[in-house]
């Protein structure tokens, strides 16, 4: 090869060890840089065409070496929109690329980022700090589930969450077999029994309706079984009262149950509505026969018309078990509407998916997070903010929205290593220093070479 060779040799070292130099010093300056994934050197010889006895160690050529496969250290953000993967897959995101009649519009390709520092704009897109938009799926508000199969910027809608009318009330307790009743005495024999006798000729108990001179004699022989708000079409809150009173202790215990339909109903004018079914109870005191589910027509509170509502007691939610305190014990009670409400903050949850919070206390599940996964991530082509475009090498994108990696309220931090860094950063200045010795040597030894004409 020669002096000549030698020195061509020694240039390439140094233009490798620039290129690595180049590298640590890109690593170190990202060190802080959410998710940026370092890039490694490797450096490759090129060996001239020679006879084996022949062949020289020939010159070098510097390679990247990506770590996409390598995630940083997760840490916790105070961010409830902040997102990391602790996966190896990549959040899939798009860039902006103007805006007409206000709207913003999207390049439409898919990039992809593990740069999980997302925060709600001003048109109510997630976006993260390198200006990169999150994509996912749409979620279908009435049945939960992911609706469509590609990708879309998500946009949250900020709008008030309208509101939902009752429909049903989860309904379980116990009955005491003896109810301690204000008229109850244990020594009158079924004293804890509803008298219809103590209404007089009034047929209104019969017609399943107690007035409001009747009132306080009903609250003497009933017992209180909860209450709970439930909610108009319109949202507006009406407070459902429920009593339960005992009717028969033969030939077998059996219940009614009413609720307060005019809390301000005197005389002849109804206060309270029996709900419409009777409860029988066996000797081990469960219900015969069993009642899962009650349907209460036309309910109306305190002039509030909230239609017809469901109680649901599922399989033996009633039972009567003997119980000292003669107190009916509700163990649920919980209903499905609630009032309008106005659009609060937005949180991701365990499953990926994008949830809107509001006044209210109701949270909607607005989108669902998808991910990209890659046969070959260190192969993806590099981009400006931590972000990457797929390539022949990397394959194309393998997308999952089961929400798995997915990390709320957390950041990825670099993977740079910066003891490593810095030892790499010795190791290549030596490296340099040596290169620069060669062709010192090599050109004092063609100035040898020259002065040999003298």
């Amino acid at each position: 090869m020669g002096i000549y060779g030698a020195l061509a040799t020694a240039v390439s070292g140094l233009q490798a060890q620039s290129f690595a130099l180049e590298n640590i010093s890109g690593n170190i300056a990202n060190s802080q840089t959410t998710a940026f994934k370092r890039t490694d050197t490797d450096f490759v010889d090129m060996v001239a065409e020679a006879a084996v006895r022949r062949q020289t160690s020939g010159a070098v050529q510097a390679y990247s070496v990506a770590t996409n496969d390598v995630r940083g250290d997760i840490i916790a953000s105070s961010s409830d929109t902040h997102m990391a993967l602790n996966d190896q897959s990549f959040f899939v995101v798009d860039e902006k690329v103007g805006v007409n009649d206000g709207n913003a519009l999207f390049g439409g390709t898919n990039y992809y980022s593990r740069r999980g520092d997302f925060q709600v704009d001003a048109e109510g897109f997630l976006v993260n700090g390198a200006n990169y938009y999150l994509k996912g799926l749409p979620i279908d508000a009435a049945t939960g589930n992911i609706s469509g199969s590609v990708p879309e910027v998500i946009k949250i809608d900020n709008s008030f969450l309208p509101a939902s009318q009752t429909k049903n009330i989860d309904y379980k307790l116990n009955l005491p077999q003896v109810p301690q009743t204000i008229a109850y005495d244990d020594t009158v024999t079924d004293s804890e029994l509803l008298k219809v006798a103590d209404y007089g000729t009034d047929p209104t108990l019969a017609a399943g309706v107690i007035n409001g001179t009747d009132s306080a004699t009903f609250l003497n022989q009933s017992i209180s079984g909860g209450a709970i708000t439930v909610y108009s079409e319109n949202g507006a809150p009406a407070n459902i009262q429920i009593r339960w009173a005992k009717t028969a202790n033969t030939p077998a215990d059996s219940w009614d149950a009413f609720y307060l339909t005019d809390a301000t109903a005197t005389g002849a004018a109804t206060k309270w509505k029996n709900i419409g079914q009777d409860y029988v109870f066996a000797a081990d005191g469960s219900l015969a026969p069993a009642v899962s589910t009650v349907t209460i027509s036309g309910v109306s509170v305190n002039g509030i018309s909230l239609g017809n509502i469901d109680l649901k007691h599922q399989a033996s939610g009633v039972t009567q078990f003997d119980d000292a305190n003669g107190t009916a014990q509700v163990t649920t009670l919980a209903q499905d509407g609630y009032a309008a409400g106005e659009f609060v903050a937005v949180t991701i949850n365990n499953s990926g998916r994008i949830v809107a919070t509001y006044s209210n206390g109701e949270s909607v599940e607005k989108a669902q997070i998808v991910t990209a996964n890659f046969n070959a991530s260190n192969q993806l082509k590099k981009l400006d903010g931590g972000t990457y475009a797929s390539t022949s090498e990397s394959g194309e994108a393998i997308f999952d929205n089961d929400g798995t990696g997915i990390q709320g309220a957390s950041l990825e931090a670099s993977n740079t290593d910066i003891s490593e860094e810095f030892t790499r950063l010795i190791v290549t200045q030596q490296a340099y220093a040596a290169g620069t010795r060669i062709v010192t040597t090599a050109d004092e030894m063609l100035k040898e070479a020259l002065n040999m004409v003298r």
